[in-house]
């Protein structure tokens, strides 16, 4: 059954506001593949805060029309899973895992702002570390000098009390 022409302008702006916060969009092919797969690719996109949906291409058309992903377009053949976030390497890398281990999910094409990626282009963005991965390795590299100085700190009264236990050391021996 159809959607009728609200539905419609639904889906459009419900995609809309996706692509509007989004930094990529991944396109892929599911011909042939399972509910059941298909259901384990949704929770995983899900998880990974991934926005995935099935589209008419017409409806996916119009939704990136005049905007940075609009050169995507031209990709838009056949039953498409598009994968959406504000994480370019994250959506990446969920549907090329996913691709990886399905050989009917094939990922067809990708596109960054104003900028459209081959299948390979969006492998080689799944093979990058993503934006957690980039925060915890700043975040240590940061800390690290700071905790160099509270390790010395810290030594200057440990060096203290080690000299004195060994003072009163060798007093306990002298007295016995």
């Amino acid at each position: 059954m159809g959607l009728n022409l609200e539905e419609k302008q639904a889906v459009v702006a419900e995609i809309g506001v996706q692509v509007a916060q989004a930094q990529a969009i991944v396109v892929a092919e599911y011909r042939g593949l399972g509910v059941a797969a298909m259901t384990d690719l949704r929770r995983k996109a899900r998880g990974s805060g991934v926005y995935l949906r099935v589209l008419k291409n017409t409806l996916a058309r119009r939704a990136v029309a005049e905007t940075p992903f609009a050169g995507l377009s031209d990709k838009m053949v056949g039953p498409l899973a598009y994968g959406i976030s504000s994480d370019p390497v994250m959506v990446a890398k969920v549907l090329h895992e996913f691709a990886r281990g399905n050989d009917k999910f094939v990922i067809k094409a990708g596109a960054l702002a104003n900028q459209v990626m081959s299948a390979k282009d969006v492998a080689e963005l799944a093979s990058m570390p993503s934006r957690d991965e980039l925060i915890a390795k700043l975040m240590g590299t940061m800390l690290a000098p700071l905790a160099t100085f509270v390790r010395t700190l810290n030594e200057v009264p440990g060096r203290f009390v080690r000299t004195l236990a060994a003072v009163r050391d060798q007093k306990e021996k002298q007295a016995a």
